[in-house]
């Protein structure tokens, strides 16, 4: 590890606001925001919006982690999803035209990780078990199975990203991206 690199978050210990039963939870949610900003800060638009193999942009990623959390905090509160979400999932992997920008795209994301931080912080621990529903089929899961989950797929996401970032770089081919160990 480079001596300068901080480690990872949660091996920075705890973070003050945050109630104990969460730190996993905040933790994984701020190595995320970390992880997306080194990954994809200095996009251009075509690598933003490329599709090597016809896999996922990473702009599909930046806009669906920040659309995931939104919707999987939002049943975490017990509430249902709103019109405007349901257009936002259906949008997510849409450029648009023009193409929209990789620092607005950026922005959207982190924004996104930041009000569910907030959301994290006003959490009472005291709810984590409480029942709640969710989808359209209504499964049963809980408070804390919900934001357990944000935050594992918000990581899976920023994972993705960091592949892709390595695949559409400048000069770079798949096999150069990922060597063969043989």
């Amino acid at each position: 590890m480079n001596q300068a690199q901080a480690p990872e978050v949660w091996m920075r210990g705890p973070v003050a606001g945050y109630a104990a039963e969460l730190q996993p939870v905040v933790h994984a949610l701020l190595q995320v925001r970390d992880e997306v900003e080194q990954h994809a800060a200095s996009l251009t638009t075509e690598q933003l919006w490329a599709r090597p193999a016809e896999t996922a942009s990473i702009g599909f990623h930046l806009r669906h982690l920040a659309g995931s959390l939104d919707r999987l905090l939002t049943y975490a509160r017990g509430e249902p999803l709103t019109a405007d979400q349901f257009e936002t999932l259906r949008t997510e992997a849409d450029p648009g035209m023009p193409a929209a920008s990789p620092a607005s795209v950026l922005s959207l994301s982190l924004a996104g990780i930041d009000r569910a931080l907030d959301q994290l912080r006003a959490t009472d621990a005291s709810t984590l078990p409480q029942a709640r529903l969710v989808g359209r089929a209504r499964y049963p899961t809980t408070v804390l199975g919900l934001l357990f989950h944000a935050a594992e797929h918000a990581s899976r996401h920023a994972g993705q990203i960091a592949t892709t970032r390595k695949v559409v770089s400048p000069g770079r081919t798949p096999e150069a991206a990922f060597p063969s160990p043989m």
